[in-house]
């Protein structure tokens, strides 16, 4: 029986049935030239570069459009002009919501705010066919989002190395201690922790600091979720965090350069 929560279990259900019904010549799975498949080094690619140049102040800045918890945002703010207003308020790189169903984006959105702000961009989907990585690579993404809650260990391991092979940091997130005990083989360039449940999708900024120290070594670390003041984000960066990943917040602010600045205490 699975233990992934009921609207996981659909989100997850609906992108199998999307993939596997629509897939275009260019998103075939064997598209792109394989790259290493073991570990990218931050100073090979842009995405760790960018999370690299501002440790401890990176803010992975996020379009998201809608929510199953918030409903639809479209229409109340123009993504591209957000987009823009992150560059301008120094976010080290843009995340962008692609789950079009449940959360209200694509990849021509990704596409399309990637070149409005020039940010290194993730592709935030739920991961479960090879078609998305190759989509995600031929619409500019720069890196792609693994939610280990999905994924046996062995199958974790595979997926990073699939996004690899396309040019694509996996940042892989966790949720709790069992998603943790899946990178205990592996190396791990970027490690994100949710503070979101995912059962109950209340928030706890304590989910990451309790699970920080537990963390790769090497890795790049993440907080997600959660973060609406500049008391969070003290807290995260003073606990040994290199980087957060803001949508909310940022995306109901009227004011996201005024939000950064407020943030990141400028």
């Amino acid at each position: 029986m699975s233990t992934l929560p009921d609207i996981l279990e659909k989100i997850v259900a609906r992108r199998r049935e999307h993939f596997a019904a629509v897939q275009k010549p260019d998103e075939r799975p064997d598209f792109f030239p394989r790259v290493s498949t073991d570990f990218i080094e931050r100073g090979d690619h842009p995405f760790l570069r960018a999370l690299a140049a501002k440790k401890g102040e990176a803010v992975i800045a996020e379009i998201k459009m809608g929510s199953p918890r918030l409903g639809s945002l479209v229409g109340t703010f123009d993504p591209l002009e957000q987009a823009r207003a992150y560059a301008r308020g120094g976010a080290a790189a843009l995340s962008v919501v692609v789950e079009p169903d449940f959360f209200f984006g694509s990849y021509e959105l990704l596409a399309e705010c990637a070149a409005a702000s020039g940010l290194p961009a993730i592709a935030k989907d739920f991961v479960v066919h090879e078609g998305q990585l190759a989509i995600a690579a031929s619409r500019g993404a720069s890196a792609i989002l693994l939610v280990a809650a999905l994924y046996e260990e062995q199958e974790l391991r595979r997926w990073a190395s699939l996004a690899r092979r396309r040019g694509l940091v996996p940042l892989v997130e966790l949720h709790d201690e069992d998603d943790r005990r899946k990178l205990a083989f592996g190396r791990w360039e970027v490690v994100g922790v949710n503070n979101r449940n995912l059962r109950t999708f209340e928030v706890e900024l304590e989910n990451s600091l309790e699970l920080l120290p537990r963390l790769p070594k090497e890795s790049l670390k993440v907080a997600e979720s959660g973060i609406h003041s500049r008391e969070d984000l003290q807290r995260l960066q003073e606990a040994g965090f290199d980087a957060y990943l803001i949508g909310e917040s940022l995306v109901t602010s009227g004011d996201p350069v005024a939000k950064l600045n407020e943030l990141l205490g400028r």
